[in-house]
């Protein structure tokens, strides 16, 4: 009976142990419950203003190591950086960095505030990188990342990864689709202001298992990704940064957040939008690639049935005549 009981708890145990690395995220594009956001989303309002860049190796173990004559990546300019999401990209290389500036800081609002486009052909070929912001352009600040990738067997050159393994990582989602970034998610950092990002730096994660090598996510796994690239295109390609969040964007949540409420938040199927305002409001809910799903004139308290939406992530705008309005995110189970 002893035997049966310990070979029990040594089962219990293992299935603890075990649970991070089952652990999911959201999936790649397309599927219910993604975060992937298409370029074309009325969600962007701006995009990054300019792009320097430092060109990784294309084989950071072996730095000898020449694709038509040069040990470091060569494609792509720095220009294509800035501006809209179009497909035109520059290649890091193995570690290698871009620094991008907003001339309208990014400032922290409900949902993603920004989104970061990479341009993997498939959705299972991913080149990944660290992401960093600030808000003075000496101070970064790196989102927590999560890679669930085995550890063990290095992902080769052309191999793939499981997107629901990936979360806050750049290059999670195939191309024309943004990985999107909630500053909330730094709230107890220091030294940076959420409400004044004008700086990010990208940093390809390099891939490689081998000590010393390896880059680590914020749990302490080793982050996996296809290694080497040693060509001219190697290590995370990017196309673009858009901006979902900004100072400039003209309206504030402050004279509303405290009236209207959005509840249950989580919900299953009915949720109530509860607002003391009397005068007539517009209401707009969308998901996350930017698609209108409701749009309605509303006064006072309503209630709406969001049963046969799937899983995911929703934005909430209830905007007054006045011009100020209050953006939620929803979260749909």
């Amino acid at each position: 009976m002893k035997i049966v009981e310990s070979g029990f708890l040594l089962l219990i145990i293992a299935f603890l142990l075990s649970a991070p690395l089952r652990a999911q995220f959201p999936p790649p594009a397309g599927q219910p419950g993604t975060t992937a956001m298409h370029m074309d989303s009325s969600a962007f309002i701006g995009w990054a203003s300019a792009c320097d860049i430092k060109r990784g190796f294309i084989n950071m173990v072996d730095t000898t190591a020449v694709y038509n004559g040069f040990n470091k990546t060569t494609y792509g300019s720095y220009l294509y950086g800035s501006g809209p999401a179009d497909g035109l990209v520059i290649s890091l290389g193995d570690r290698g960095t871009a620094y991008l500036t907003f001339d309208d800081p990014i400032v922290d609002r409900a949902g993603p505030d920004f989104a970061i486009f990479e341009n993997s052909f498939g959705d299972s070929f991913l080149e990944l990188a660290f992401v960093e912001v600030s808000s003075d352009g000496e101070r970064f600040v790196r989102f927590p990342s999560v890679s669930l990738s085995p550890e063990n067997i290095q992902i080769g050159t052309f191999d793939t990864i499981d997107a629901k393994k990936i979360n806050n990582l750049a290059g999670k989602y195939r191309l024309d689709y943004g990985t999107p970034f909630d500053l909330a998610d730094l709230k107890d950092s220091s030294g940076i202001k959420l409400d004044h990002i004008s700086h990010i730096r990208i940093i390809d994660v390099g891939g490689c298992l081998e000590s010393p090598y390896a880059s680590f996510d914020s749990q302490g796994h080793k982050i996996n990704d296809p290694w080497p690239t040693p060509f001219d295109t190697g290590g995370f390609d990017l196309d673009a940064i858009g901006v979902i969040h900004n100072k400039s964007q003209g309206f504030s949540e402050e004279p509303l957040a405290g009236n209207i409420r959005f509840y249950p938040n989580p919900v299953l199927d009915f949720i109530t939008i509860d607002s003391p305002v009397l005068t007539t409001a517009r209401l707009n809910i969308a998901d996350l690639t930017g698609n209108l799903l409701i749009t309605s004139e509303i006064k006072g308290k309503i209630v709406l049935d969001l049963s046969s939406f799937p899983s995911g992530i929703y934005m909430a705008t209830y905007k007054l005549q006045d011009g100020t309005s209050i953006t939620k995110k929803i979260i749909k189970y």
